[in-house]
């Protein structure tokens, strides 16, 4: 969500100093909290797993849900780290201008998408964990 809120004040910026700020801000946020977070996440899922009746493949909510950790940990690590970075180069060599760079843009829009499809991966896991759907995966 922190993200999502930097990227709409970036896009919302009126001097190249904010601009900056934002995509330093979310550089720093995905090289410390996201990247322990992501793995905390991760690591307590699976202890979770293993050290309850409910196991790592005996459901396929659980199966679905690891999936979409791995989606989480691969954007929140790489993705977010490499996006917020390229931002926060483009914009410190061109301040406002970058709002008119075609690699700004698309590096813009790659992190849009990252953020988007967090949130529905963070947003897919809940539903998941409440609801359990599809049951028991049938052992021959």
């Amino acid at each position: 969500m922190t993200f999502l809120l930097l990227s709409i004040n970036a896009g919302a910026a009126n001097d190249a100093s904010q601009l900056q700020m934002c995509y330093a801000a979310m550089n720093f946020l995905a090289k410390t909290s996201v990247r322990v977070s992501t793995i905390g996440a991760a690591v307590s899922g699976v202890l979770l797993s293993l050290l309850t009746h409910w196991g790592m493949f005996k459901y396929y909510w659980i199966i679905a849900k690891q999936i979409l950790t791995l989606l989480s940990i691969y954007l929140g690590i790489i993705g977010m780290y490499n996006w917020a970075l390229k931002a926060f180069e483009v914009t410190s060599a061109e301040g406002l201008d970058a709002l008119h760079n075609a690699v700004y843009m698309v590096n813009h829009q790659q992190l849009w998408v990252g953020i988007v499809l967090q949130i529905i991966s963070v947003v897919s896991m809940f539903i998941l964990s409440v609801f359990k759907p599809w049951g028991k995966r049938k052992t021959s």
